[in-house]
């Protein structure tokens, strides 16, 4: 089965839009990595992959069309966004006929730019709404509510970006390696054990007094998430 991804790349040339773009939706539990011009966008995605491609039309170096054109010529069919001040109907068209997904025009709410990425990403994913079901588990990708049961899970940012990668790949076992690169960014400094501790931390909330167990570790291979019916 192929691995879902939630990671996301930003090309925007305007440094305070892009950081708080990336505040936004770092805080929304994405995996976020930024750049600022066109051509670092195009060698970033000659060795990473992403689930959405968030590009700025107008950037030094290379423009969007550039970089989507970049895209499209290896083959990759990762889902992009466009997102531009120029909001003729002329560019509208000349943006989707050029390949991309989406069209975006500045300014826009956040509300809106979330919304259309979950609908890029349930598109690409095959998936007809926004809940995902592992069992008697349920997140909701739009209010990021999680139950078990009956039961609401409070969740941090990065346990609810771990949970919903786990889920999205339900039945599919994910190495450290793997689960590290898609959660945590190219900026992240932290502990060689961080996925082993964030499991534990999901571990807790989700598995602790059920006796189905959803979160499993395979020894020297990583982890995964099924409940019985995936066994």
């Amino acid at each position: 089965m192929e691995v879902i991804t939630l990671r996301i790349l930003l090309a925007e040339d305007e440094k305070d839009l892009n950081h708080i773009i990336t505040q936004k939706l770092t805080s929304d539990g994405y995996s976020v990595d930024s750049c600022f011009n066109g051509q670092e966008a195009i060698e970033i995605l000659s060795y990473t992959d992403y689930d959405v491609i968030i590009l700025d039309i107008m950037m030094p170096k290379a423009d969007g069309y550039a970089v989507l054109q970049a895209l499209r010529n290896t083959g990759n069919t990762t889902p992009v966004l466009f997102l531009t001040a120029k909001d003729s109907v002329a560019d509208r068209v000349k943006g989707l006929d050029s390949g991309a997904n989406d069209y975006l025009v500045k300014p826009f709410s956040f509300e809106e730019l979330t919304a259309r990425i979950r609908v890029l990403t349930r598109t690409a994913f095959g998936k007809t709404n926004n809940i995902l079901t592992v069992s008697d588990l349920t997140l909701d990708c739009a209010t990021h509510i999680v139950k078990r049961g009956q039961k609401e899970i409070d969740l941090s940012a990065k346990e609810y970006a771990l949970l919903e990668y786990l889920m999205h790949n339900q039945g599919i076992i994910l190495s450290r390696e793997k689960i590290e690169d898609h959660i945590w960014n190219f900026d992240y400094e932290g502990g060689t054990n961080v996925v082993d501790v964030y499991i534990s931390y999901l571990r807790k909330k989700i598995d602790e007094g059920h006796k189905e167990k959803l979160i499993h570790t395979v020894r020297g291979r990583g982890y995964v998430l099924r409940g019985s019916s995936d066994q």
